[in-house]
């Protein structure tokens, strides 16, 4: 049967747009896979600059800012404390009241005491007095004795006497000196009311105040505090990994959160050899000292701190991963043997260099290469756009590394 012209021309139509959805999809799916970012294992590969530069290798950490020296100033006797003659920030002098507690029940011990050795020392007055007697009777019935004017039994009472005497003179003097011992101790606790400074310090901190009862009997109560701030101490907490890449009188500098741009200078005073395990990650502890004459460093400051292992300025500098495998390093060689690819004229050469300072992106080179140098570097499009970033990642003067 014969088809009509309106029936082909529908065919006709139906192709043609079946044909352009094809190229459309074609087009879309090209379109897909070009937008697609390349695999991390596609690297391309670069090429950089042996280039000058200053490098600094460094072990970091946080620290805490405390006095160097300080002391607890507490209570040595059980009592209300009447007064406190200072307040934080005052500066004392060593010697200086700084607080009073109630004297009154140690004072009442004191007269207590000296009224017993008065007693007693009127006692062995009168018992010295016997003993005088005694002895003299004792010496006429010995000379009696001897003409046989007395019998041998009053000779002897007499000398008992005379012993006796003595003896109860000598208890009397122990109980003086037991009293007199007694009594230098509650002298003691008397003179421990009044509470002087140890030392010539700050006041920076107050633990009790006036009115309060203190109970020295099990603990010695702490009344306040005294320190020296001309020069402060940072107890910074360094990594296992690090500690031993540490030494004392070590260079270290460190900011704080409100410094800026301000650097504090310090040396390393001491490694102590004990850590600290904090989510079981072990700390050890190092003493940096620094000076504080202008008072800017506060007990309980948060520190950055950089311990300085090395130091170069205006050295030749490539990037860490520019290094190639570690080489075998020859005898009276300096630093540490990489093999990198130099790019030549006659194409990729390897060649093995000293490096010596290495931070976590740079590395300072001994020898082997010259500023002006290019290497050859296995990078992919993300070290590109750092490198962009970072104006092709060279470090700058005084700019800490981490």
């Amino acid at each position: 049967m014969p088809q009509s012209p309106a029936s082909s021309s529908n065919r006709q139509r139906l192709r043609w747009l079946a044909l352009f959805l094809l190229l459309i999809a074609v087009a879309v799916g090209a379109w897909y896979f070009a937008k697609q970012p390349k695999r991390a294992d596609q690297d391309k590969t670069d090429s950089i600059e042996v280039t000058l530069g200053d490098l600094e290798e460094n072990v970091t950490a946080q620290g805490k800012l405390e006095p160097k020296e300080y002391v607890d100033v507490g209570a040595q006797v059980t009592g209300q404390l009447q007064k406190i003659y200072v307040k934080i920030g005052d500066n004392v002098q060593a010697g200086e009241l700084l607080a009073q507690i109630d004297p009154r029940i140690y004072a009442a011990r004191v007269a207590a005491d000296e009224a017993n050795i008065k007693n007693l020392q009127a006692q062995l007055t009168g018992q010295q007095a016997q003993v005088v007697f005694a002895q003299q009777q004792y010496d006429r019935n010995r000379e009696l004795l001897q003409s046989k004017g007395i019998s041998v039994q009053d000779f002897q009472n007499s000398e008992f006497t005379l012993k006796n005497a003595k003896a109860t003179a000598e208890s009397l003097q122990a109980q003086i000196e037991q009293v007199q011992s007694t009594l230098n101790g509650d002298k003691t606790n008397l003179g421990f009311t009044k509470i002087f400074a140890s030392m010539d310090g700050t006041m920076v901190d107050q633990k009790a105040r006036e009115g309060q009862t203190l109970n020295a009997n099990q603990t010695t109560p702490t009344i306040l505090q005294l320190a020296k701030l001309d020069t402060m101490t940072v107890r910074a907490q360094v990594a296992e990994a690090d500690v031993m890449r540490l030494r004392s009188d070590m260079p270290v500098y460190f900011t704080t959160l409100g410094s800026g741009e301000r650097r504090w200078q310090g040396t390393v005073r001491q490694i102590l050899p004990t850590p600290e395990v904090i989510n079981n990650v072990v700390l050890y502890n190092v003493l940096v000292d620094v000076d504080n004459r202008d008072r800017q460093l506060m007990t309980g400051m948060s520190t950055q701190m950089f311990f300085v292992l090395g130091k170069a300025e205006q050295v030749p500098l490539i990037p860490v991963n520019a290094l190639g495998p570690r080489q075998r390093k020859a005898d009276n060689a300096s630093g540490h043997a990489y093999q990198v690819k130099v790019l030549t004229e006659q194409g990729v050469q390897d060649k093995t260099v000293q490096i010596g300072l290495r931070t976590r992106r740079f590395a300072q080179v001994l020898e082997g290469l010259a500023v002006g140098d290019r290497l050859q570097v296995n990078s992919g499009t993300d070290d590109k756009a750092k490198n962009r970033r970072n104006n092709q990642g060279y470090p700058g003067a005084g700019v800490p590394r981490l």
